[in-house]
């Protein structure tokens, strides 16, 4: 039996693991940098969170969209328990993330202290719970995994 194929993809390449390293590390560098803000108080810190929500949402949106198309284009991967608590928990983070940009946007950095570094510490977790589903489909379930052999290639050892 062949493994399940990513839907969305790029010369058999998929596209969805392309996108998530962007949001993933945008939301971590957030609470880094909530973090930081938290013990300098530099505005710096503040506004670079700002950004670095602003950006992650984006990308998570672009990634959750090529992530429903795989999910929507093969039965296999709908079927997988894995699949959807990846999806929803993915979902939970990125509503958290807006409620989260969307309160600094409004109330400026007294938002960010406490609550604004307990919903991205929040966030955080979420990744990590999120981030072994994601794996688990992978080397698990086969989840967008070529069952195409490549050509070999020689090492040479000095």
């Amino acid at each position: 039996m062949t493994n399940p194929k990513s839907t969305a993809q790029i010369a058999g390449h998929p596209i969805h693991p392309m996108l998530i390293p962007f949001p993933v590390a945008c939301f971590v560098l957030a609470f880094v940098s909530d973090v930081a803000f938290w013990r300098t108080s530099n505005d710096f810190w503040a506004s670079a969170s700002l950004w670095l929500l602003g950006v992650g949402l984006i990308m998570a949106v672009l990634a959750a969209i090529v992530g429903v198309i795989d999910l929507m284009g093969d039965d296999r991967i709908r079927n997988l328990n894995d699949a959807w608590l990846h999806a929803g928990g993915n979902v939970v983070a990125v509503l958290i993330e807006l409620y989260n940009w969307y309160s600094r946007y409004e109330q400026g950095t007294s938002a960010i202290v406490p609550t604004g570094v307990v919903l991205s510490f929040i966030v955080v977790l979420i990744l990590l719970f999120t981030g072994w589903k994601g794996w688990e489909m992978v080397y698990r379930e086969h989840v967008g995994v070529s069952d195409e052999v490549g050509p070999t290639q020689t090492t040479r050892l000095t």
